[in-house]
């Protein structure tokens, strides 16, 4: 049975995040109700709500262990999140009983992920297309679209303002927007603007994927091993690159869970 969420209505939330990119999930199995946008907007709104990057329910499937569904903080439904998806798989192994080996659903695509130790390492699925621009920049989607734009001074960016400037350059949809320095031949540092937060995030899984890949796409990096220092924690990508471009992607990092709760919808 479904319902839609009203005013003083109890709700049991679940907080993670994955290298301080975090997340509300609900149990949608236990509370089975569609919040409305703005509901999902207040509840990941800073000092007024939980607070968060976005929020995703688990639902249970017929061909998966579960069924991920995101939405980003300004309460829109998204496209994929890897962090996000390595926090929903910690939450499943901790709080459904499934074992260390997952497979999910999102939006129609299938998903393999694993713990190891204290980390999740997720697959991602294959790239084959990388659009190099006339700036050196790059775009690609790794579940979620992304520019990469290399810098020198990632510490000193205001990440914000320039990334709120071109985070619609591709389309009216928009693109998270990156901004990476190599520190050495198999390590970069990754700040990113996402949409949907409209703000930077301290990690982004598909941010990171995607800069780990252009870094070797363009030669910056020899590696098939990546390690990137977002602003919330490291995260590592592994990949195979083929004719057609990428496969075997996998991106891990840990996945935490910070505490349970409940609260009234207003």
């Amino acid at each position: 049975m479904r319902y839609i969420a009203h005013m003083s209505q109890s709700l049991t939330f679940f907080k993670y995040h994955g290298a301080g990119n975090d997340f509300i999930i609900i149990d949608y199995e236990q509370n089975p109700i569609e919040l409305t946008q703005a509901q999902i907007a207040s509840l990941c709104k800073r000092r007024y709500g939980v607070g968060a990057d976005g929020l995703m329910y688990y639902r249970s499937s017929k061909t998966h262990d579960f069924e991920m569904v995101y939405f980003n903080s300004d309460g829109s439904e998204s496209s994929f999140c890897g962090n996000g998806a390595r926090c929903i798989v910690r939450f499943a192994l901790k709080h459904k009983g499934l074992n260390s080996k997952i497979t999910f659903s999102f939006k129609g695509d299938s998903y393999q992920a694993e713990a190891q130790g204290d980390e999740i390492k997720l697959r991602m699925n294959p790239v084959s297309l990388i659009d190099e621009l006339p700036s050196g920049n790059l775009f690609l989607d790794t579940g979620s679209p992304h520019q990469i734009i290399w810098v020198n001074n990632l510490a000193e960016l205001d990440v914000d303002t320039k990334g709120r400037s071109i985070r619609n350059a591709f389309s009216e949809a928009g693109c998270n927007v990156n901004f990476v320095e190599k520190l050495e031949d198999n390590q970069f540092a990754i700040r990113t603007y996402e949409r949907g937060v409209e703000s930077e995030t301290h990690a982004c899984g598909t941010g990171i994927t995607a800069a780990a890949i252009a870094a070797h796409f363009q030669g910056k990096s020899n590696s098939n091993e990546i390690k990137l220092k977002a602003v919330g924690g490291s995260l590592i990508v592994s990949f195979e690159p083929n004719h057609t471009g990428y496969q075997n992607i996998y991106l891990q990092g840990p996945a935490v869970e910070v505490f349970t709760g409940s609260l009234s919808l207003i």
